[in-house]
């Protein structure tokens, strides 16, 4: 940040959004249309670059402000770093982002490609104040006051604000678990976020470990190629019938929010949901080749030891065994129970209101994370005293 002199009045935004993907662009807009104006370069700090067409400078009036801090290097948030084979046709569907419908989309598009494309669209027609790429390394409380400023630290400097939206995903945090014997093997070890292409292990045994929906659909297109050995810890069991989001996906939801506002850890994806049989695992069944084994217990130099004691070859351990929060940045707020869970009411940390988290919990689907975007922006800006503005158009501020 230009100017800085190590001390809080490094930059200043009311609100701070954190992350600039799907639940980032969402709390955004909504911040905007509550009335929250775009904050100046010059207040955040020129070191942290202005996204083109950010506003160059603030109102001289008193108006809350807000910024987005994104650490990609262009919009998109994950889907930037999706396989090169998922295509829009594959993946489980995109939801709009606010009063931004997307343009029709080749089926066949990859969504590395593809919604990135219509992310950047949104923030050009938005004109949001995003700084990117810049890394928030910790926030902290910047004195005992439960009602005081928090600090948010990057590489450029410091911003002090009067609350954060925390909207980093879980991308940046793969689950990776440990195994007796691990480190031994000579083969490649990568997780599903490394994944790029089947080609690379055209020809080779590869164990998938995991019993999501990333682990079935690289199971599907990996044994179009190599040799797949499919590994989970339970037996899996798959849904009758279609997965119906105002039936089950709601009942998913409210499983969730309990969970949350228990301030239990919140599971994987598919121990809420079940296993869908989704057109690549009735491709994969088809087949001959969706055959689930029990975990191996131990990993050894060139494979895998079986329950049976059996040895199986190996050369690429795959480990589909999904992702937890991107959250290590709030660890100084101490947000976390003895049970490793936060509990919220809504979007808010329970016990320290400046603190909304999106993207988390039940709001982690791309309309949930809409959702959560404007709920979050809504409610801190009732908390803030902040007027609703008589009316907001896109782009005028």
């Amino acid at each position: 940040m230009s100017g800085a002199t190590g001390n809080p009045g490094d930059g200043h935004a009311t609100v701070v959004v954190i992350g600039g993907g799907q639940a980032g662009l969402s709390a955004a807009y909504h911040l905007r249309r509550r009335g929250f104006a775009d904050v100046a370069a010059s207040d955040a700090g020129s070191s942290m670059a202005a996204a083109p067409g950010a506003a160059a400078a603030e109102s001289t009036t008193a108006a809350p402000t807000f910024v987005v801090l994104d650490a990609e290097d262009a919009p998109g948030g994950a889907w930037r770093h999706r396989w090169a084979s998922l295509t829009m046709r594959t993946v489980n569907g995109i939801f709009d982002l606010p009063r931004f419908p997307k343009p029709p989309i080749d089926p066949d598009a990859p969504s590395r490609v593809a919604v990135p494309e219509y992310f950047a669209a949104f923030e050009r027609a938005e004109d949001l104040p995003i700084r990117r790429p810049v890394t928030v390394t910790e926030v902290t409380r910047a004195d005992e006051d439960p009602d005081g400023d928090l600090l948010v630290a990057t590489a450029d400097g410091r911003l002090r604000t009067r609350a954060i939206i925390n909207a980093t995903g879980t991308w940046n945090t793969p689950v990776l678990p440990a195994y007796p014997g691990q480190r031994t093997f000579r083969g490649r070890q990568l997780h599903t976020r490394d994944y790029v292409r089947a080609d690379a292990f055209a020809g080779q045994r590869v164990a998938i470990v995991g019993g999501g929906i990333s682990a079935l659909q690289l199971l599907e297109e990996l044994s179009r190629k190599s040799t797949v050995l499919w590994y989970t810890r339970r037996e899996p069991v798959f849904l009758d019938g279609e997965f119906r989001a105002e039936v089950e996906g709601r009942m998913v939801i409210e499983r969730v929010t309990a969970d949350v506002e228990a301030g239990n850890p919140t599971g994987s994806v598919v121990s809420y949901t079940g296993l869908i049989e989704t057109p690549y695992v009735r491709a994969a069944r088809e087949r001959g080749v969706l055959h689930r084994r029990p975990m191996f217990v131990a990993v050894e130099p060139d494979g895998v030891r079986e329950p049976d004691g059996s040895h199986t070859p190996v050369d690429v351990l795959l480990w589909a065994t999904g992702f937890k929060p991107h959250i290590a940045h709030l660890d100084p707020l101490h947000l976390r129970n003895d049970r490793g869970g936060i509990e919220l009411r809504g979007t808010r940390v329970a016990d320290e209101p400046r603190v909304h988290l999106i993207g988390y919990g039940p709001s982690q689907s791309t309309v949930g994370a809409n959702r959560a975007g404007r709920a979050a922006a809504w409610e801190l800006a009732e908390r803030l005293g902040v007027a609703r503005p008589t009316a907001v158009r896109r782009g005028v501020r």
